[in-house]
This record gives C-alpha cells, sequence and structure tokens, in this order.
C-alpha cells in the first residue's frame, strides 16, 4: 500500500491532518491556494475574535466608572491600529503553521491544485501522484443573487474583517452566529445595528436552546440592536450613497403573525445567510465522486468518500455535519488514522459549540427540544449567573446554565451556557456529555471558589433536587 498522501486545502482541516500523517512517517504534500489557515484563521474564527477582544475593552472603559476607575477626557477607537494588530496576529499564526509543516516534513505548495484523474493532481504545471487524497478546501460566503456582493455596501462576512472606518449604521441579514458576533461587535464600536432574521428568533439552531436566544435578543435590546425576526429583505436600492431595504413578512415565519412591510436606512448591508461550498473547478469529476444537489461531499463514518483512498474533511462536508474548525482538525485525524489502517469512527454527539457574543455561548449534547424529539423522557435546569460571586466581581452577571437530563438515569444529555466565558467554561461539560455522566459525578467534583466554573456545580445540585445559592 502506498503511503503518499495529498491533501487540498490548508485550513484547520487540512494543515491539522498534514502535521498528523507527516509525523507517522507519510509522505505528504499539501497544497493551497492562498494562505495557510484557510478561512478560519484568515476570514473567520481568528480575526473575528481580534476585533471582538478590541470592543469588548472599549466596552469595559466606557464602563470602568463602576469599578472605581474615572477616565478623563475622550475616548476614541482607532480601527486602523486594530487591523494592523490583526493582520500581524494572523501572519505569526501563519508562520507557526508554517513552522510545523516543515518539522514534520511535510511539503507546501502554493497555488491552486486541479484533480486530473485518479492519483494525479495538477498544480499549475507540475504532476503530483498521489495514493491517497484528502479534499478539505472549504467555503465561501453565500452571495445571494437578489443583492450580491458589491464589497462597498453590500458586504460579506469577509469584507467586515477587513474594514478601514466604522459605519455610521448598518443592517445585518442573518441572525445565526456570525451575524450576533458582529452585532455586537460593531456596536460596541459605536454603529447603529439592526439585525434581519427569516426565522422566529435568532441563533435558530437545533443545536443552540431557545433559552439562549430569549437571553440574546434581551442583551441586544439594552445595547439598542434592533432586532426584526420573522421578516427578511425584499429588495435594496442605493439612493444618495444610502442603502434603502424593503424589508417584508418571511415566508419562513410561524403562526399569523400580522407583519407590515417596512423602508429602513442603512450606511452599509452585510449578508450572513450562510456558506457556499468550494467544489467547483478542482476536477473532482476525475475522480467520478458524486456531489449532492449542493455541492458538498458525502463520507462514511471513517471520513472516506464513495472513491476509494478519497477522503472528504471540514466545512466541505456541508450542514448534515459540524462546520467548525475544530470538527474539521478532528475530521482530519480520523481521516488519517484511517488510511494507515486503523479503525477511528468519527463521532458527532458531544461536539462543544461556541458563540462568541456578549454574552457568550457554549453548548454540547442534545437542547432539551432536541432530546424530546429523539424519546428521551427528560427533566432540565437552570441556574443564573448572578448567583455567582465571581460574576457579581467582575461585573458581568447576565446570563444562565441550563442542564438537560435523563429522567431515569440523571444522566447529563445536555449543557447550554449563555453568560460571561462561556465557551471556555462548555469544557467541562463536554468530558461529562462524552463519558455519559450523572449529575452526582458533577456534584462530587468539588469547583474552586471563587470561579464561574461553579455554575456548573450549581446547576448539577439544582438537578438533583439539593441546590444551594442557585
Amino acid at each position: 500500500m502506498g503511503n503518499r498522501l495529498v491533501i487540498l486545502g490548508a485550513g484547520p482541516g487540512g494543515y491539522v491532518a498534514a502535521i498528523k500523517a507527516g509525523a507517522l512517517g507519510m509522505k505528504v504534500v499539501l497544497i493551497e491556494k492562498a494562505e495557510l489557515g484557510g478561512t478560519c484563521l484568515n476570514h473567520g474564527c481568528i480575526p473575528s475574535k481580534i476585533m471582538k477582544n478590541s470592543s469588548d475593552l472599549f466596552m469595559k472603559i466606557k464602563d470602568s466608572a463602576q469599578f472605581g476607575i474615572n477616565m478623563c477626557g475622550d475616548i476614541n477607537f482607532d480601527i486602523k491600529v486594530l487591523m494592523q494588530r490583526k493582520e500581524k496576529i494572523i501572519e505569526t499564526q501563519r508562520k507557526g503553521i508554517e513552522a510545523l509543516l516543515k518539522k514534520n516534513n511535510v511539503e507546501l505548495i502554493k497555488g491552486k491544485g486541479y484533480i486530473k484523474d485518479k492519483g494525479v493532481i495538477i498544480v499549475e504545471s507540475r504532476e503530483i501522484h498521489f495514493d491517497k487524497l484528502i479534499i478539505a478546501t472549504g467555503t465561501k460566503p453565500l452571495d445571494m443573487e437578489a443583492f450580491s456582493f458589491d464589497h462597498k455596501y453590500i458586504l460579506s462576512s469577509n469584507d467586515l474583517l477587513c474594514i478601514d472606518e466604522i459605519p455610521g449604521s448598518i443592517t445585518i441579514v442573518g441572525g445565526g452566529v456570525i451575524g450576533c458576533e458582529f452585532a455586537f461587535i460593531l456596536s460596541s464600536l459605536g454603529t447603529k445595528v439592526t439585525i434581519v432574521e427569516a426565522m422566529s428568533r435568532l441563533l435558530p439552531l437545533p443545536s443552540v436552546d431557545e433559552n439562549c436566544s430569549k437571553v440574546m435578543q434581551r442583551e441586544m435590546k439594552k445595547r439598542k440592536i434592533k432586532i426584526l425576526i420573522d421578516r427578511m429583505v425584499k429588495t435594496v436600492d442605493i439612493h444618495k450613497g444610502k442603502l434603502l431595504l424593503k424589508i417584508e413578512k418571511s415566508p419562513f415565519s410561524t403562526g399569523n403573525k400580522n407583519i407590515a412591510q417596512q423602508i429602513i436606512e442603512s450606511e452599509k448591508m452585510v449578508v450572513c445567510v450562510g456558506r457556499t461550498p468550494l467544489t467547483s473547478d478542482i476536477g473532482i469529476e476525475n475522480l467520478g465522486l458524486k456531489l449532492d444537489a449542493r455541492g458538498w461531499i458525502k463520507v462514511n463514518d471513517y471520513m472516506e468518500t464513495e472513491v476509494n483512498g478519497v477522503y472528504a474533511i471540514g466545512d466541505i462536508l456541508g450542514p448534515s455535519k459540524v462546520m467548525l474548525a475544530h470538527v474539521a482538525s478532528h475530521e482530519g485525524m480520523v481521516a488519517v488514522d484511517n488510511m494507515i489502517g486503523k479503525t477511528n469512527k468519527m463521532e458527532y454527539d458531544s461536539i462543544p459549540g461556541g458563540i462568541f457574543t456578549c454574552p457568550e455561548i457554549g453548548n454540547v449534547g442534545l437542547s432539551e427540544t432536541e432530546a424530546v424529539n429523539q424519546g428521551f423522557l427528560v427533566n432540565s435546569f437552570s441556574v443564573n449567573f448572578r448567583t455567582l460571586g465571581k460574576a457579581q466581581a467582575i461585573g458581568e452577571i447576565a446570563g444562565e446554565a441550563k442542564i438537560v437530563v435523563e429522567k431515569k438515569t440523571n444522566r447529563i444529555l445536555g449543557v447550554h451556557i449563555i453568560g460571561p466565558h462561556a465557551t471556555d467554561l462548555i469544557a467541562e461539560a463536554t468530558l461529562a456529555v462524552t463519558k455519559q455522566l450523572s449529575v452526582s459525578d458533577l456534584i462530587n467534583t468539588i469547583h474552586a471558589h471563587p470561579t464561574l466554573a461553579e455554575i456548573m456545580s450549581e446547576v448539577a445540585l439544582k438537578a438533583n433536587g439539593t441546590p444551594l445559592h442557585g
């Protein structure tokens, strides 16, 4: 069996797979047409968190009087300095990835790879032969025909990560993860933000508990973010340098709500309604590999496609899997294990999700609705962060932790946290769900005081019927 592996795409799936395969002694060629790190490092996870960190700090400085800190003079935000910092951090991360690839004897080729035939990829004029192939080409923002990106008035999420001035007003089309994260970032910087969401709640994802959506909507209103749910943008016109958006009732609206048509004015509009696969123009058809109707690649539990020796990982698998960077990385490791003769099945039941809003959201396992729909008899219990001394001390009391428990066994089926540092706190819950721990396992785990992690023991005590502070 040959051990020459070619990987198309150097995002968090592709480069992790390359490093692991190289460390195991495989001959690895990693092909990337743009920059190392893929969407996550260059146009997603990392740059948006850099922006969020600055916007959060800016808000804290403006609110510093409550902590006994009096600021003198005007407080200004320099978006150009932020963008310079962002580029510096991203470049440092790219260099780190490149060093890891070199250390593990991975050959990196910059250029667009095209699959010529089974076993052959062309990069410009060079032919590269392979025994195994991983397709990890990822996605790009979905461009809607009704209001296509012009990158000046109608923006993609990529565009927002490269702005050189803070818009006075913006309409965000789509109240999903990306839309909600940017709503808080921009509102913190002084932008007047409106979100238009076609569904009946923000973050209308099965994995996101409905209580988290309610708390999120409440916190947005405190920030004066305007929320238009059950609505869609019908048309967009540009008039005297401003956008005029016609808003009407969404076809996805539930119930008999009477929603009148309205016109709103906005300097910019950003469309955050999904992503589309990067599967065209790479020669997939030359493998005999069939895509689904939307262009996503189908794989089995071992990350292998219907074509022997050809694997696919990451966002290219589409929403039927889980489109998150850390999932892509794990899929990459699973794929490499299976191509060297191990049997490693990819499991999606206990994957943590992190949404970097204000407050943050962390979730793992089943929501209450999902659990009921799957036939579980469940109880759910919630504890507010305001009950914690640490939350009061740092002045971040909004939010709650919710635990979903199977009635018969007290097994933890899911945990949903909205509150300070929720994306960090979810790690303990992920272990609990993965290892099928019970409520008593959490109760008997001593949590340090005063910490935000105490929210886990408090919600477990409440689920046990022996609450202390919750």
